[in-house]
């Protein structure tokens, strides 16, 4: 029983985040009855979470439970005072992120005081092309990585960069510039800034997260943002590279 239950849960992937009963049944090889009771129990313990339009998705104890990880859990205990002083400096939202397949993992985040529709919530996974964060991340992803969002850039809003083109330029400037930014392309009214987390190994320098500040779309100071941020993650970079998780 234990196995068939890890099976459901193992047919959610990165491309695969939100799925019918059928389509779980299909990917896990399960029979139809028994995925049914399966995802049953299963969203009733919070492993799961149903949605309203019948698809089920991995749900809130999985990533509590998540957060446990060694490693997860050194990221944010590291990172969350820096965090802190950079919402304290802006008083707008801050957040951190991680990469998961082509999807940005929200792994910590400060409100700010101002009232902006802000998606991202902890455990939230929002696609790498559409916000501050993932932009970065994706940058600094390994080329199959890149080519693979670049054939699946979904429009979130109509504002979403969708030509791969435009995008791989983007990607490039991110590089040379050392940070993103957004406007309105993951929800109307917001813009983003966002930079790397960075810790240096033995070879070489790898982004192992991304800092981002949420802002409403009409402002223009975006751009003074980033030496905040990037202050902030050299301390978190710093701190990690102490760590044996990240070494």
């Amino acid at each position: 029983m234990t196995s068939r239950a890890l099976g459901v849960l193992d047919a959610f992937d990165s491309a695969h985040p939100r799925l019918t009963l059928s389509e779980v049944a299909e990917r896990s090889g399960t029979p139809l009855t028994t995925a049914h009771r399966l995802l049953a129990e299963l969203a009733a313990w919070g492993a799961l979470s149903r949605r309203p339009d019948g698809r089920y998705e991995i749900g809130r104890k999985l990533w509590d439970l998540g957060l446990l990880a060694p490693v997860q859990l050194e990221l944010r205990q590291v990172a969350s005072p820096f965090l802190l002083d950079v919402h304290t400096a802006t008083r707008d939202t801050v957040h951190l992120a991680v990469r998961e397949g082509l999807r940005a993992l929200y792994v910590e985040r400060i409100s700010g005081r101002e009232s902006v529709p802000v998606v991202s919530q902890v455990g939230s996974r929002l696609p790498l092309h559409a916000t501050g964060v993932g932009k970065v991340l994706l940058a600094s992803a390994p080329d199959d990585v890149v080519e693979q969002a670049l054939r699946q850039l979904t429009r979130e809003t109509r504002h979403t960069v969708t030509d791969p083109r435009v995008l791989a330029r983007e990607l490039g400037e991110v590089r040379r510039r050392g940070w993103a930014r957004t406007a309105e392309e993951m929800s109307p009214g917001t813009a983003s800034v966002a930079v790397p987390v960075t810790v240096e190994r033995a070879n070489g320098p790898v982004v192992v997260a991304a800092l981002g500040i949420v802002v409403p779309a009409q402002r223009r100071d975006t751009g003074r943002l980033a030496p905040v941020l990037q202050v902030a993650a050299r301390g978190i970079g710093r701190e990690l590279a102490r760590s044996d998780q990240f070494r």
